[in-house]
């Protein structure tokens, strides 16, 4: 499998995440991406009830298979569903919601998830599956079913990497400790903002040797722009107050050392040495760029001092 790239490609917004994007911008934008020298991309069935993965599997269709490194993700399988009236997706996608999502852990239904998206993608394989938030539905069954099927899989050479992606570090530190692991996608728990993962999944990834794909690091937008706006969301809902005193005293300490608040977010997220990558999502070939400039930048480890030094940053950040 090729190396995954510090910064990888999240493909949910070419999904139509909260809005249209046309088939042209979707597939500039993973153009731009592969042009940035970026050669990790990430999708899953769930981001636009496979919208998603069939223009990223446009596209990389045309690159040397051995230049990148893609993944996907299992539990939800897709069916068809009547929708006369041509309502959209209810999950947050821009989509006609034409089929619905459906959890299954089982054997069956992982291989299913995995023959279905190598079909919209339009590839002979998949380096990477994650199971999708476990927790959201029943994390036991989880483990029990879906993590021994993806071990098989992996062990048959259908896959060459397995792991889990959550939104909560002990969903992930629990799927650690059931199965082999190669890696975990984490949202939104390791980012400038907070760092719960800190306590106990990050050193158990580092013991077992399990790989982060660290994701949601501006945590749904809070720390995406310099100034912090009223109307910021927060795991996906309106901030409360205390959220935004906190991202508005971030990004008056990143200021002070002339670093903008994502640029010092996006940096940050790659500090702990279990962190192998940092997916981010675009859905423009601006938003590609934009990205790419921030990873390039040079942030000076007095910043990361400084933030610890007034109590916005734990003193384990610059051990």
């Amino acid at each position: 499998m090729t190396e995954l790239t510090t910064l990888g490609f999240g493909a949910a917004g070419i999904g139509n995440l909260y809005r249209a994007v046309s088939d042209e911008m979707a597939a500039a934008t993973v153009e731009a991406a592969w042009d940035a020298g970026i050669r990790y991309f990430d999708t899953a069935p769930h981001y636009g009830l496979g919208l998603s993965e069939r223009r990223l599997g446009a596209v990389l269709a045309t690159k040397p298979r051995g230049e990148f490194a893609i993944s996907t993700k299992v539990g939800r399988v897709l069916v068809p569903s009547a929708n006369p009236s041509g309502a959209l997706d209810a999950e947050g996608f821009a989509v006609p919601a034409d089929t619905v999502r459906r959890w299954d852990p089982s054997e069956a239904g992982i291989r299913r998830s995995i023959e279905d998206s190598l079909e919209r993608l339009g590839l002979d394989s998949i380096d990477i599956a994650y199971l999708h938030d476990p927790d959201v539905y029943d994390l036991q069954a989880g483990i029990s079913q879906a993590l021994p099927a993806l071990e098989k899989l992996r062990a048959e050479g259908l896959i060459t990497q397995i792991g889990v992606g959550a939104n909560s570090a002990d969903a992930l530190a629990a799927c650690i400790r059931g199965a082999d692991l190669d890696l975990v996608m984490l949202a939104g728990r390791y980012t400038l903002l907070e760092q719960p993962a800190l306590a106990e999944l990050l050193p158990l990834c580092e013991e077992h040797g399990v790989g982060v794909a660290n994701v949601g690091v501006y945590n749904s937008g809070l720390l995406a722009r310099p100034v912090v706006p009223a109307d910021a969301h927060y795991n996906y809902v309106p901030a409360p107050a205390a959220i935004l005193d906190k991202a508005r005293a971030l990004a008056a300490c990143c200021n002070e050392f002339g670093v903008d608040l994502p640029t010092a977010a996006l940096k940050f997220s790659l500090r702990h040495p279990a962190v192998r990558t940092v997916v981010v999502g675009a859905a423009t070939p601006e938003q590609i760029s934009q990205t790419a400039e921030r990873m390039a930048a040079t942030v000076p480890d007095e910043l990361w001092e400084a933030l610890v030094a007034r109590g916005l940053l734990p003193a384990e950040v610059c051990a």
